[in-house]
C-alpha cells in the first residue's frame, strides 16, 4: 500500500486514480501522518463485496437458517421471462 499526504496528493490525484483503478495499486491518503482515506479500485470493492456475500451465505447455511428458495419457474415468472 502506498502512502501519499492529502497535500501532496492534490496534484497528483488524476495518476492516483488511475493507479488504483487500472494497477489495483490501494493508495493511502494520510493527514497529519494517519490513515485517512484510501483510494482502492471499483473490481477490488466488488471482489470483496462478492466474497462477504459467499462467506454469509455458507455461514447461513451451516446455521441451517437459507429458508426454501424460490423456484426458478417463479423467479422466471417475476422477471417476465416466462414464455406466452
Amino acid at each position: 500500500m502506498t502512502k501519499i499526504a492529502i497535500g501532496a496528493a492534490r496534484s497528483q490525484l488524476g495518476d492516483l486514480v488511475r493507479r488504483a483503478a487500472h494497477d489495483h495499486e490501494t493508495i493511502a491518503l494520510t493527514d497529519h501522518g494517519h490513515v485517512a482515506a484510501l483510494l482502492v479500485s471499483p473490481q477490488v470493492t466488488e471482489d470483496l463485496e462478492d466474497a462477504l456475500a459467499v462467506a454469509d451465505y455458507q455461514r447461513r447455511k451451516a446455521e441451517g437458517s437459507l429458508g426454501e428458495g424460490i423456484p426458478m419457474t417463479e423467479v422466471r415468472r417475476r422477471l417476465g421471462l416466462e414464455k406466452p
